[in-house]
C-alpha cells in the first residue's frame, strides 16, 4: 500500500508543479487543479497512515515520511486559504511547502526500497 501511496503522491506532485508554475508566472491558479492536488495529497496521506498505523512492522523511515507529508499538508491548507480568499500566497510558503513535500516523498521512496 505504501507503493500505491507513492504513486498517488506522484500524481499530486504533477498538480503541484502546475500550480507552482502558475504562481511564479503571476497567473491565477486553476481551482480544479488545486482541488485535485489537495485530494491526491489527502488520499496519499490516508493510504500512508493505514500502513504506518497498521499492525505490521514498518520500515524506520516510513513514520518520518508520514510526518513530513503531514507538515506539507498543513502548509497546503495555509496556501489554499489564500486561494479561497483570491489573494496571492507568499512565494516563500510555496517553496517551503514544495520542499517539505519532496522531502517526504523521497523519504517514502527510500523507505520502500
Amino acid at each position: 500500500m505504501a507503493t500505491i501511496a507513492l504513486f498517488v503522491f506522484a500524481g499530486a506532485a504533477v498538480g503541484g508543479l502546475i500550480l507552482a508554475a502558475a504562481h511564479f508566472r503571476g497567473q491565477s491558479l486553476p481551482m480544479p487543479v488545486s482541488l485535485a492536488h489537495g485530494a491526491a495529497g489527502a488520499t496519499g496521506l490516508v493510504l500512508l497512515g493505514l500502513v504506518v498505523f497498521g499492525s505490521e512492522p514498518v520500515p524506520a523511515r516510513l513514520p518520518l515520511s508520514a510526518l513530513l507529508l503531514v507538515v506539507a499538508a498543513l502548509g497546503g491548507f495555509f496556501l489554499f486559504s489564500f486561494h479561497l480568499r483570491a489573494k496571492r500566497a507568499p512565494s516563500p510558503a510555496v517553496v517551503i511547502h514544495a520542499l517539505v513535500a519532496v522531502a517526504g516523498v523521497v523519504t517514502l521512496l527510500l523507505a520502500i526500497l
